[in-house]
């Protein structure tokens, strides 16, 4: 391929997600030069975002990526990355990081959870379905609690949070990795939208910059530092197309399930998704109130046979436990484009305690026993699959000197909770540790 229009940079950054987006507007705000690439576009302001039709456009394969196993994994691609379909859920990096593999970021946590007034919901905004769900979870001795937020209510024109904030925020009040690319552009960084990056250039062992294709004619960007945050999928893609070859080897999802059932009062499928859960860290799984959008619910049940998008009718008066598993790493994302996850036997007994958890709650709960059922499995957090420990050293470099990665692929194990702020503080740290490398060098 020649390289076609060929740009100069110190650091280029590829992807706009949490990860990408942090460290673009870290770097920027110091002087540093930098340029954002991003595959997708900025879909902010268009009259599409946050709609059925939008989460379509936007989505890899139009919301029908699915791993070998079946499992749909939604996967955003514009500005702001998975922030932009997200239910704006806020929890620390677990105690592991720090323990077992020396990455403090307690710091940059702090920081961020005060930068963006992150904590919960109201408690007149949290839901009265969702809170009587929680309710009778406290009652059988699970401690559901308010869930943080990256979400500011006084932001929205007005306030309108329901199930179909998934698809993308048009009341203003979730925070969006975008609001970081605009703070990195405002302070001096560039970025170009609508640019497919297919290659990392290496010689003699060191980075030089990317190569990929922009507006259908090829680009390359000559630069001295490359930070991958191109998501869980795209950096192992990345890296693999440019003959790293171990890269997308074993994966996490964070594999994900919601549990119904029915009652006679209003469901919570118009209230505010997520606003309560409990995190059982001993038995590897996470709760939480939620309900898939009014339109994909028959979409997606539909995979599990007819009678269940009969069940349509019903939407309103559905109560929903979510099951997000801490899984085990296996399968992986190859380079013949496969995604596979396959639960481990362990994976299965945690789904199981957590099944039987949830039905109990849903029961105390009000629904009838007799007509629980699930969703279909799905992968919610693709990560893993470029791990600290084994591709990346502690600050996240690659054995190519100049060469970063900063997103969910970097965790060495499943989180098992919200991954955003984890992203975030990872972001801050590495900013820090590239500008103390530029002083040392």
């Amino acid at each position: 391929m020649t390289e076609g229009v060929t740009y100069r940079s110190e650091y280029v950054v590829v992807g706009s997600g949490p990860g990408g987006a942090t460290v673009a507007r870290g770097l920027a705000q110091v002087g540093r030069d930098v340029l954002l690439l991003e595959r997708g576009k900025d879909l902010r302001k268009s009259w599409y975002y946050g709609t059925y039709l939008g989460a379509l456009l936007y989505s890899d394969r139009m919301s029908f990526l699915y791993s070998a196993e079946g499992l749909n994994i939604i996967r955003p691609l514009m500005v702001g990355g998975a922030t932009s379909m997200y239910c704006a859920c806020a929890a620390p990096p677990p105690a592991w990081l720090k323990d077992s593999y020396g990455i403090d970021i307690d710091e940059e946590v702090v920081d961020t959870i005060k930068e963006l007034a992150i904590a919960p919901l109201a408690p007149e905004l949290r839901g009265r379905a969702s809170t009587r769900l929680a309710e009778a979870a406290q009652a059988l001795g699970y401690d559901w609690q308010p869930q943080d937020k990256f979400m500011q209510p006084q932001r929205a024109h007005p306030f309108r949070c329901r199930s179909t904030c998934m698809l993308g925020c048009r009341c203003g009040a979730k925070w969006n990795a975008a609001e970081y690319v605009d703070e990195a552009v405002q302070a001096g960084a560039g970025l170009r939208t609508g640019a497919g990056v297919e290659r990392i250039l290496v010689e003699d062992g060191q980075i030089t910059g990317v190569q990929g294709t922009m507006g259908g004619m090829p680009f390359a960007v000559r630069a001295d530092h490359v930070i991958l945050a191109a998501g869980g999928i795209g950096s192992p893609r990345l890296l693999q197309a440019s003959g790293f070859s171990a890269a997308g080897e074993g994966m996490t999802m964070d594999t994900t399930v919601m549990i119904y059932g029915f009652v006679n009062d209003q469901g919570i499928g118009n209230e505010p998704p997520m606003t309560w859960s409990f995190e059982h860290g001993e038995a590897g799984f996470m709760l939480s109130s939620l309900i898939d959008p009014w339109l994909n619910y028959p979409l997606i049940m539909s995979q599990k046979g007819l009678k269940y998008p009969l069940t349509w009718h019903r939407w309103n008066h559905i109560v929903g436990v979510m099951i997000k598993l801490k899984d085990e790493i296996s399968g992986g994302v190859y380079a013949d484009g496969r995604i596979s996850k396959p639960m481990t036997t362990r994976d299965r007994e945690r789904l199981a305690l957590a099944t039987a958890v949830s039905n109990r709650i849903l029961v105390e709960a009000g629904a009838e026993p007799s007509n629980l059922f699930s969703t279909p499995l799905r992968g919610t957090h693709p990560s893993g699959t470029v791990r600290i420990g084994a591709l990346l050293d502690k600050n996240l470099e690659s054995e190519t000197k100049g060469l970063y990665v900063c997103d969910a692929s970097v965790f060495p194990e499943a989180l098992g909770r919200p991954t955003v702020l984890t992203i975030i503080g990872l972001g801050k740290r590495l900013v820090r540790h590239l500008l103390t490398e530029d002083q040392v060098t």
